[in-house]
């Protein structure tokens, strides 16, 4: 462990520390530090936003420090009562425990296991008697709950606030009382939440944990968050084409965003890439396909980057087609048939569906009215097509399959 706090640590990736001198006291006392990072189990997988967050604690553990993982078991059965929250569904223990197997998973992909310790709350909660949730309660008033944006926002509108979503915030300080944390991490929406664990843990007598406050990544579309829920995601597990594809098409000016946070580019080499993009001096082309290429063999490995380049320079940017194009056969998405002119008219969103190029109709209806269907090289622009046997179908720049009816 070295008692040398390199500038990177702190400032790379990071919105907020909170307190930044004493986070740099502890770095440099030399004792290995008990980072907290919660997980909410509401989801099985993880995307590309939550490993801003990950990568952070993996530098962590290179130096020498601990990370404990808190599954929120317990806190995910209570999710949002009043269902004004789509992100905070109530689940089972049944699929909390799915959720969290999946989740574990690919959290390891990132963060060193052998470093890691995994906590249920079950373990502290589980024990809680009624005069436990009491006391708790009484350590804070409604009036700072209602401090917290999201509650503000519903209280203002006249919308409905559960009672027991309010305990969620104590339920996470309380996490941090029982393993005794010494930094918590979480996205900067998660500031209040981490600050009542700091607030509790002084009251409970114990040192103040730190607060490291990660920004949150925009996602594919370059307007929101990175979300499942959004579907702007690109998925740690995502097979190695498809997110080489899913990062070649976020917008020009999310690249620097994504080298700085997803990457070990060097900040010498980042400031020429900013430089050299402000300049009109390289094409944001060529720098999207490095950091396609740099996640792709991180999350598989170099020689599936390699592939996916070529494939992406073959299929998307000389329009080439596929040289492992499936092929499906199609029988439910069949109008009508015109033997004489050997043609078939098929419903283009039950096709789409029926080869499983897209999840539902609904989804097929949309990316036809986009112009991002085409058959045989030719737009589709109606739901209702004629086709010839052996027709390929393209959906989007990287979804190819053959026809067979």
């Amino acid at each position: 462990m070295t008692a040398k706090v390199p500038d990177s640590l702190l400032k790379r990736g990071v919105a907020e520390v909170i307190i930044e001198q004493e986070m740099v006291k502890l770095l440099e006392s030399g004792r290995p530090l008990r980072l907290k990072q919660g997980f909410d189990p509401s989801r099985p997988d993880i995307h590309l936003g939550h490993v801003v967050g990950l990568r952070k604690l993996r530098q962590f553990q290179e130096l020498g420090h601990q990370v404990i993982l808190i599954v929120g078991d317990w806190t995910a059965q209570i999710g949002d009562p009043s269902g004004q929250s789509i992100t905070r569904p109530m689940l089972t223990a049944e699929e909390v425990k799915s959720n969290a197997e999946s989740y574990m998973q690919q959290f390891f992909k990132v963060v060193d296991k052998s470093r890691t310790q995994v906590r249920l709350q079950s373990e502290w909660f589980g024990k809680f008697t009624l005069a436990d949730i009491i006391k708790l309660t009484s350590k804070f008033t409604v009036a700072q709950f209602l401090a917290r944006e999201d509650f503000a926002k519903r209280y203002a509108g006249g919308q409905p606030i559960a009672i027991t979503e309010m305990l969620y915030p104590l339920l996470q300080a309380y996490d941090s009382v029982a393993i005794e944390a010494d930094v918590e991490f979480g996205g900067i929406d998660q500031k209040f939440n981490c600050l009542v664990g700091r607030e509790l843990q002084g009251m409970m007598g114990q040192r103040q944990q730190q607060v490291f406050l990660m920004p949150l990544l925009v996602g594919t579309d370059g307007v929101q968050k990175m979300s499942k829920s959004l579907g702007n995601y690109i998925a740690v597990d995502e097979p190695p084409y498809d997110m080489y594809g899913k990062v070649m098409s976020i917008p020009d000016d999310l690249i620097m965003l994504y080298f700085e946070l997803l990457t070990d580019v060097p900040d010498e080499d980042l400031a020429d890439m900013k430089q050299e993009l402000e300049d009109q001096s390289v094409n944001p082309m060529d720098l999207k396909k490095r950091l396609a290429a740099d996640i792709v063999t991180q999350f598989h490995s170099r020689d599936e980057a390699r592939k996916a380049d070529n494939r992406f320079a073959r299929e998307v940017q000389k329009k080439g087609l596929p040289e492992d194009m499936p092929e499906r056969k199609v029988r439910t998405a069949i109008k009508a048939v015109d033997q004489k002119k050997g043609t078939v008219t098929v419903s283009v969103p039950a096709l789409l569906v029926e080869t499983n190029l897209v999840a539902s109709a609904g989804e097929a209806k949309r990316l036809i009215a986009q112009g991002a269907v085409e058959i045989d090289g030719e737009r589709v622009t109606e739901n209702d097509w004629k086709v010839t046997p052996g027709a390929v179908l393209k959906v989007g720049k990287r979804r190819f399959c053959r026809i067979t009816l």
